[in-house]
């Protein structure tokens, strides 16, 4: 289905700039929604399952939050919101900073890991969002969106 028929627009875009724009949006949207699904059974919300997924890059070293904030793909997420609620479902642990006291470092704990594992299950079916898209056109269309910021 193309935007047009997605948003019933009746009337043509301005121009491909301003139609690329809304199907960027209406795509983001898309694929978020099947990703909240995906993760609901989990209860974690994609920006947990993010902070979950920097930190397991980072273990099993610890790392601080202004660093998980520089890593989010949603730079708009409330990082110490977001670590207090894995903290309190035991999928994080709080660590002080041996070089700074006054910093605290953030760790994933073997539940974070392990439901991180369950999660990896998962992968392929998000894969399959894509499904239309060859593997040539899904390396040119990210090539693009590189191209496009810059």
């Amino acid at each position: 289905m193309n935007i047009e028929e997605a948003i019933k627009q009746r009337t043509p875009f301005r121009n491909p700039w301003h139609k690329l724009a809304v199907n960027l949006i209406y795509s983001h949207n898309w694929l978020m929604d099947h990703h909240k699904s995906s993760f609901k059974p989990y209860d974690i919300t994609v920006q947990q399952y993010n902070v979950l997924r920097i930190l397991r890059g980072q273990y099993p070293n610890p790392i601080s939050t202004s660093d998980i904030r520089s890593r989010m793909l949603d730079k708009m997420s409330d990082v110490s919101r977001i670590v207090d609620r894995l903290v309190r479902k035991e999928l994080l642990t709080r660590v002080v900073c041996p070089s700074d006291k006054r910093l605290v470092d953030v760790v994933i704990t073997e539940k974070g890991l392990g439901l991180l594992k369950e999660l990896d299950d998962l992968n392929n079916q998000m894969d399959l969002l894509a499904r239309h898209l060859t593997h040539e056109e899904a390396e040119l269309l990210s090539q693009l969106l590189d191209k496009m910021r810059g």
